[in-house]
């Protein structure tokens, strides 16, 4: 807290570390949704899809995890290829489960809203990615089931927003 005009720290990386807690306890597996164009962000553009990406970051798939104040740092392979992550923690957009896509997301900081398009100021919560590569895309809430691929997903990551 700043005494002199009473302002306290972001609250997103405290609700970050105690979702990524209760997936854990739950026995899921957790993921980040970045805004990958966050200056400082660290991520492997060639996964990134409509300026997101989305990050796997239970324990059997990162090492070294550490999730601070400011940066979530880890060691991931992507395609074989083993890359050091560096998120600010502004960058988060939401952090969710896999299994049923329950978690949340964050509102836009200040920084997103000043810099935001005026045609997507209209858009109270940022969108998942449409798609990621080799996960058959989401149902489009018709009412009919999601597709299978020919992966062992049950479709791309949704989120259910609880207000």
């Amino acid at each position: 807290m700043n005494p002199e005009d009473g302002s306290m720290t972001s609250t997103k990386p405290y609700l970050v570390r105690a979702i990524y807690e209760w997936i854990l306890d739950n026995q899921m597996t957790p993921h980040l949704l970045v805004d990958a164009r966050y200056p400082g962000t660290q991520v492997p553009t060639d996964f990134v899809e409509d300026g997101q990406i989305v990050l796997n970051i239970a324990p059997t798939a990162v090492q070294a995890l550490v999730m601070g104040n400011d940066w979530i740092q880890f060691n991931a392979r992507f395609g074989g290829s083993a890359r050091e992550i560096q998120i600010p923690s502004e960058a988060v957009v939401g952090i969710f489960c896999r299994e049923n896509h329950q978690g949340m997301v964050f509102p836009p900081s200040e920084r997103d809203a000043q810099t935001a398009a005026p045609a997507a100021a209209d858009t109270a919560t940022p969108a998942l990615p449409a798609r990621r590569p080799g996960i058959p895309a989401r149902s489009t809430g018709t009412g009919s089931p999601p597709r299978k691929g020919p992966g062992k997903g049950k479709g791309g990551p949704t989120l259910k927003v609880v207000k």
